[in-house]
């Protein structure tokens, strides 16, 4: 067996390389690098797709929820609240606009940002929940929208890892991950299941005023060329990546299909290991599964891991220290124990491979390298 790596790139590629170098060879033609006909193309089907109303396509995924966070006209020391399990960006842009994180614990199941953690945290001086869609499903986004809407706050949805699950409303009104809230981020970075060839992101609306705010500020400040109305950056997607992206979002249910597959082969093969947590699943949401963690026994984990990797197998521990107890963020209002759930999963999490290329053979000899491991235990 080869090496098994988290996510196969080459492979997905080649399966749609005419398709890819066509409409690289577009953009070549076309010499239109910036802007142009190929982003505004890809804009508008993600937008079909999202069912959204405006899509601001930007450098990448941290770029989309800064900008986010810049277009809602929030003031140093305002307080936003983020779950404290998730990868650093969500933290690191609201301190980087001089805002005040507020880090909560996550749900014990769906690792997501807990609505009941949310709750207690909020002050009078908190204006915006950010909730991450960890590993490709839903946070708990009725109970969060509710939460947001009494106390008349924003909600930034972080769904760079969650780009075509669904989240199932008690109405029966079904909305795309990203969708529900004031703003929605993703990231286009390579591995993610909207991935794109080097950096890439956006973020998404169906408020006019936010949208038209977005995109000033992502253009420099300006809505009229050279004419400066706000500080702005300098965020854009390139044609090329946007050309990869249009011909990837055609096949992006496709790509989900398969990771569910793969997540249902895990599911079967692992469920009669009793040392192990499959991941369990948010009954109002489908679920992507960019990644597929499992939790395994605190005092085995990095042992299980080196096995893998022996035998050819990549695994990935997302994430090894939460927020509160990262350097960067240490804060005298958090101690160690503050946050028992996120805590607890940062020494149990193990993420094995996913991605849309897995052959059954392949699902099976990792199952079965697992099972080896806990039976020599």
């Amino acid at each position: 067996m080869e090496q098994i790596p988290m996510v196969d790139l080459k492979g997905q590629y080649l399966r749609i390389k005419d398709e890819i170098d066509g409409a690289i060879q577009d953009v070549l033609d076309s010499t239109e690098f910036v802007k142009g006909g190929a982003v505004n193309r890809f804009q508008q089907h993600f937008e079909a797709y999202l069912g959204v109303k405006h899509v601001i396509p930007v450098g990448n995924g941290t770029d989309a929820l800064q900008i986010a966070l810049m277009a809602l006209d929030l003031k140093p020391g305002d307080e936003v609240i983020t779950p404290t399990f998730t990868f650093i960006a969500t933290a690191e842009v609201v301190a980087l606009l001089g805002l005040t994180p507020v880090v909560v614990d996550v749900d014990p199941d769906t690792f997501c940002l807990s609505a009941e953690a949310v709750e207690r945290a909020i002050t009078p001086r908190t204006k915006a929940i950010v909730p991450v869609h960890l590993f490709g499903q839903n946070a708990d986004m009725e109970a969060i929208l509710s939460l947001a809407e009494k106390h008349h706050l924003f909600v930034v949805e972080d769904a760079c890892q969650s780009i075509g699950s669904e989240y199932h409303f008690s109405d029966g009104k079904v909305k795309r991950s990203g969708c529900m809230g004031h703003i929605g981020c993703t990231s286009f970075f390579p591995s993610k299941n909207l991935g794109c060839y080097g950096d890439g992101g956006a973020l998404f609306t169906d408020d006019d005023e936010i949208a038209q705010t977005a995109k000033c500020i992502a253009n420099h400040g300006m809505t009229v060329r050279y004419h400066h109305d706000r500080i702005g950056v300098n965020s854009r997607l390139d044609s090329i990546q946007a050309a990869i992206l249009d011909v990837k979002l055609n096949h992006m249910e496709e790509y989900i299909d398969h990771r569910q597959a793969a997540a249902r082969f895990y599911d079967e093969a692992l469920a009669d290991i009793p040392q192990i947590i499959l991941p369990k699943k948010n009954p109002h949401s489908t679920h992507s599964y960019h990644q597929y963690t499992i939790q395994v026994p605190a005092e085995k984990r990095d042992d299980l891991q080196q096995y893998l990797k022996v035998n050819g197998i990549f695994s990935m521990i997302y994430y090894p220290i939460p927020l509160h107890l990262q350097k960067a963020y240490r804060d005298d209002r958090y101690r160690p124990g503050d946050f028992p759930v996120a805590e607890h999963l940062s020494k149990v999490v193990l993420s094995l491979p996913m991605h849309t290329e897995l052959k059954h053979e392949v699902l099976a000899y990792i199952s079965r390298k697992i099972h080896e491991f806990f039976e020599c235990v």
